[in-house]
């Protein structure tokens, strides 16, 4: 975040537990895949947010080869389904922008939107980061072997589900 970002956004996001100073950003701590959110000031009262949340692309998580097909259908689908992020936020939640793509062996998904409340918008970055890293794992493939660190978030997810606190099957 630069110098010229408005103090009440420094304050939310330093108040927040869900974030950590990161350079000119706040990095967010309750999810494993690399969450990042920038600010900037606007000409009105609002802030315009940039959260980033990089992903390790399906072939990049498995240590198996993935076929061509099923790398396209699933960074696809993948990118179809971050559509609904708004989703994960109570109340409205207009994207200026939403696009997913492909920088090396990641999956970066980026949203932008304007937020006039700053105390809000951190459980706004929060809640799409989480929502981020939910729908990938909503989206692995069976039948692969995964590597870090998507091998640990599967490994957590089995762990929790059957420890008897009812989590049901791990989602797939």
């Amino acid at each position: 975040m630069s110098d010229t970002l408005p103090d009440r956004a420094v304050r939310a996001f330093e108040a927040h537990d869900a974030f950590e100073r990161d350079g000119d950003g706040f990095a967010v701590t309750t999810t494993t895949f690399d969450g990042r959110v920038t600010a900037e000031p606007t000409d009105d009262p609002a802030i315009y947010y940039t959260l980033a949340v990089r992903a390790p692309t399906l072939q990049a998580a498995t240590a198996d080869e993935v076929g061509e097909a099923l790398v396209e259908g699933w960074f696809d689908t993948y990118e179809l389904r971050l559509e609904d992020a708004p989703t994960a936020v109570r109340g409205d939640l207009e994207l200026d922008e939403q696009r997913v793509v492909a920088e090396g062996d990641e999956a970066v998904a980026v949203f932008g939107f304007e937020q006039g409340n700053a105390d809000r918008a951190p459980d706004v970055v929060k809640a799409v980061a989480e929502y981020v890293e939910g729908t990938y794992m909503e989206g692995i493939v069976p039948g692969y072997e995964y590597v870090p660190p998507v091998s640990e978030m599967l490994s957590r997810a089995r762990q929790s589900g059957g420890d008897g606190g009812g989590g049901g099957p791990m989602p797939l």
